[in-house]
């Protein structure tokens, strides 16, 4: 028989046993479901076939690892040349304090930086101004001024180390105060390795940690594509970021969606910025959560690399095959962490972690237990990575590229997840673009009735998340739980305050009289913000002269 006879076989014999087998089956034994369905809607049926990615389909759905369409990994090798860098996000109350952490995770082998800022830092406010009051070292860590900088990176191997930073409306501040340390250590801006997640179209959307409107956050991203691109060739200028999409309600597909609409909508403005797509394209990374559901997860993934690719191949006609690959930092999901039974999180850490090694993550990092109640213990930050350490090393899923490529159940649910994020995109379009489309309240209103419809099939008791809802206990003795003092904002401020004035007023003014300039003109921004950092200006006033320029953006009520 030849490969399409084998295919209707095949279907005949499942048809066969749905009707002869699996239905007499069920009516005896009712299956705990009237229908089966992932978190996106998709339908489970009872069995899939070699149907679900029949051979003639293999180079376009499917292909070789390295290659167009990169269903099957960005890389030829994975993780046969060398694992996932395993990060661990860490940053709370003053540099000096987060230096440590950063010291232990080292030593217990992690092998990239993630760091956590505080609020103030993200929204681009110093530590004494009054809004940063209650708020200095609490989510993160407090960065002020480029001596913060030095003593939060004092002893780490810079020249060796990839660092990512989580920070937006200011990542191009943070991304001026660690390229300045690592030139005063002798480590060339061309050396200096890692990412800024710099993502500022999700912070509209799904977590509001912006300054300035659309128009001026996008001008500053472009900036920074141009830099990177000619002065930091190993940096990635952008983490498009669907973690907090996810976070804040959405489904699998609806992250794949927006985080894509996200990704269309900054290479459209680097495009008109007159930058070539082949020039920065390859440098762009994606930020990606990891949930619950094993093959969803995994599929989803796919699904991304698949559709990015032909994004960029259709619309973009980039040429350089690395233009169209989708590499992604994955982190397990913090908003299925539970405060009851914390040690279950171990478990949905681990699943999680594994679902985003076998989707083929380039780097990862994994949830402590203990961060439903506060931020990581040093005990249950050491854990966290020890999970990745077993799955990398004791596991055997590295071993293989891509091990669950053709299953036909992954490979269904991969098409299904494709196709229904295609379906937004489309929508997108007719709305104008990503950009327009939040204007007009279209992905948060998505996000919101997802979240809804999510949160009423737990009280249902529809969706099960044990210890909560099912398998409940009485509340046992609470962990040991890491403490910020509350005296750190204290020093902190006064550790500022010192600093200004101690500094040549007069050039640091001159600076941030050029960044304001600089907005207000056509300029590079990036080289004008080194330039203030270098000359002792503080994030905050930093992120004031840009103020000035671009004024400040009001959100959008969305019912």
């Amino acid at each position: 028989m030849d490969e399409r006879e084998i295919l209707e076989s095949v279907r005949r014999d499942r048809a066969r046993w749905l009707e002869r087998v699996w239905g007499p089956a069920t009516k005896k034994a009712p299956e705990r479901e009237p229908a089966f369905r992932t978190t996106s809607g998709i339908e489970l049926p009872p069995l899939l076939g070699p149907d679900a990615a029949p051979p003639e389909r293999y180079a376009e759905r499917l292909g070789m690892p390295g290659e167009p369409p990169f269903t099957r990994g960005v890389q030829p090798t994975m993780y046969r040349g060398r694992h996932w860098t395993m990060r661990q996000y860490a940053g709370f109350g003053t540099a000096e304090e987060s230096n440590r952490r950063y010291q232990l995770l080292l030593a217990a082998g992690q092998t990239g930086l993630s760091v956590a800022f505080d609020l103030p830092t993200q929204m681009g406010r110093d530590s004494d101004h009054p809004r940063a009051q209650g708020e200095v070292g609490r989510v993160g860590v407090a960065i002020d001024t480029i001596e913060d900088m030095e003593t939060l990176l004092r002893g780490l191997p810079l020249e060796r180390v990839s660092t990512s930073m989580t920070i937006n409306a200011t990542a191009s501040i943070l991304l001026s105060l660690y390229a300045a340390v690592g030139e005063a250590r002798g480590v060339p801006l061309d050396q200096l390795s890692g990412t800024v997640q710099n993502d500022v179209l999700k912070e509209y959307v799904a977590r509001g940690t912006y300054i300035y409107p659309p128009e001026g956050s996008l001008r500053i991203a472009t900036d920074m594509f141009a830099f990177t691109a000619e002065k930091m060739p190993r940096w990635n200028p952008i983490s498009i970021s669907g973690y907090h999409i996810r976070e804040a309600g959405s489904t699998a597909v609806q992250e794949v969606a927006f985080t894509l609409a996200d990704g269309i909508a900054y290479v459209e403005a680097a495009v008109r910025r007159g930058l070539d797509v082949d020039a920065f394209a390859g440098r762009l990374s994606f930020f990606f959560n990891v949930h619950n559901n094993f093959l969803e997860e995994v599929a989803k993934f796919r699904a991304a690399r698949r559709l990015w690719s032909r994004l960029m191949d259709e619309r973009f006609h980039a040429k350089d095959p690395r233009s169209r690959a989708l590499r992604f930092h994955a982190q397990t999901a913090g908003s299925t962490l539970t405060a009851q039974q914390p040690e279950n999180n171990v478990v949905r850490v681990s699943l999680q972690a594994l679902a985003a090694v076998l989707g083929g993550c380039q780097s990862l990092h994994t949830n402590s237990k203990d961060e439903a109640l506060a931020l990581p213990s040093e005990a249950a930050a050491k854990l966290a990575l020890r999970t990745q350490q077993v799955i990398a090393y004791e596991s055997g899923v590295a071993d293989l590229v891509d091990p669950l490529g053709g299953a036909y159940a992954l490979e269904q649910i991969t098409d299904e997840i494709e196709a229904k994020a295609e379906d937004y995109l489309r929508r997108i379009d007719e709305l104008g673009g990503m950009v327009r489309a939040i204007g007009t309240g279209f992905p948060q209103r998505e996000i919101q009735e997802a979240a809804y419809e999510e949160q009423r099939a737990v009280e249902a008791g529809k969706r099960v998340v044990v210890g909560v809802n099912k398998f409940r206990e009485a509340e046992g003795i609470a962990p040991d739980l890491l403490r910020i003092d509350p005296a750190l904002e204290a020093r902190q401020v006064e550790r500022l305050r010192a600093f200004r004035k101690a500094r040549d007023g007069a050039a640091s003014g001159a600076a941030l009289r050029e960044v304001e300039r600089a907005a207000r003109g056509e300029d590079n921004l990036v080289p004008h913000i080194l330039a203030a950092v270098k000359a002792r200006a503080t994030l905050g006033e930093i992120s004031d002269a840009l103020r000035a320029a671009f004024g400040e953006h009001r959100e959008q009520v969305v019912l």
